[in-house]
């Protein structure tokens, strides 16, 4: 399938999933401290980095491999490219990534109308997506659907998810 990225892992993989940072690295920082005691091993981020200082704090701070989609609030993109560009183990899909991870096809997208519309296809076993700041999950046939949530603390929760890929289960992280 075109687009697909292949990346193989042992059955118990943990994937670390990110969205809305909106600059507030220091929330950031938290999350990442976070994710690395959690042992997720992949990291996918759903967009609004906003300015490309977000990426590089992100990408310093997290040694796996790391797959991204942009969000409405990613001004810049040449220049977050560019920063991404300086860490091999980033890499940005647009409009949406479509991933094959430890053996399950996971989509990532910012907007949920679009995920939403992902999950139901039917098409995939896990799809995440960002933008409105809310944590939530749904089952849409075979298919998982979740928000992790902001790291932007808009809406007083600095949160991410944690999609364990054996059994198939997300968790929300409060930090």
């Amino acid at each position: 399938m075109p687009g697909l990225h292949y990346v193989c892992f042992d059955s118990r993989m943990k994937i670390a999933i990110l969205s809305d940072s909106h600059d507030r690295v220091d929330h950031l920082e938290r999350v990442l401290a976070s994710v690395k005691d959690s042992g997720a091993v992949h990291l996918c981020f759903l967009g609004d980095f906003c300015a490309p200082f977000s990426l590089a704090a992100l990408a310093e701070g997290f040694s796996g491999p790391i797959d991204a989609v942009f969000g409405n609030n990613d001004g810049d993109v040449f220049l977050l490219m560019q920063v991404a560009s300086k860490f091999a183990h980033v890499t940005f899909h647009h409009p949406l990534a479509e991933l094959e991870i430890d053996g399950l096809k996971i989509a990532l997208q910012h907007y949920p109308e679009l995920g939403q519309r992902l999950a139901e296809s039917g098409a995939y076993d896990a799809v995440f997506t960002g933008h409105d700041h809310q944590r939530y999950q749904e089952q849409i046939g075979e298919t998982l659907w979740a928000n992790p949530g902001e790291i932007m603390g808009r809406f007083g929760t600095v949160s991410y998810g944690l999609f364990e890929t054996e059994a198939r289960v997300f968790e929300h992280v409060i930090v």
